[in-house]
């Protein structure tokens, strides 16, 4: 009988996970309703390049999801990002993040991707020696613009 984090199952998220999804996506800083999450859920599942893995336990529920991208670029070759990773606090430093990054880096693989790129905010410092002990080194310090759009009408 497995124990501990191989007692872990790692899957394919799919739309009736919208709920546990979405309490993970407010621990990491962004509340959505359930139904939200749902219909952009729904279109990662959909797209082929893209892939939502969440980690659980049948006693436990979701502990963490992880969601990867391929991503063509003109400047280098194709690579993996990983968009977003969470993992629920009461759960973390059991190895649950490692078994979720490691899932995408073989889905990535699998894909003939040969890098991976994550993006980590100077806030999460806990993440920063996490991504290094699995082999990520820091590659640049950039800042980060966004802009709304107005909605068409």
């Amino acid at each position: 009988m497995k124990t501990g984090v191989d007692a872990v199952a790692i899957r394919r998220a799919t739309p009736e996970d919208a709920t546990p999804l979405a309490q993970l996506s407010a621990v990491l800083g962004y509340p959505v309703k359930p139904e939200i999450l749902r219909d952009r859920l729904d279109r990662l599942i959909e797209s082929s390049r893209d892939v939502v893995l969440l980690a659980e336990l049948p006693e436990a529920g979701t502990l963490g999801w992880i969601h990867g991208a391929e991503q063509d670029l003109l400047e280098s070759d194709r690579r993996c990002e990983i968009l977003g990773l969470v993992v629920d606090p009461e759960h973390r430093g059991k190895g649950i993040g490692r078994r979720l990054v490691e899932a995408v880096e073989r889905w990535a693989e699998q894909r003939g991707l040969k890098q991976m790129a994550v993006r980590s905010n100077v806030t999460r410092l806990e993440s920063h020696p996490f991504y290094e002990r699995l082999g990520y080194a820091r590659a640049k310090t950039q800042h980060a613009y966004r802009k709304r759009l107005s909605p068409t009408a």
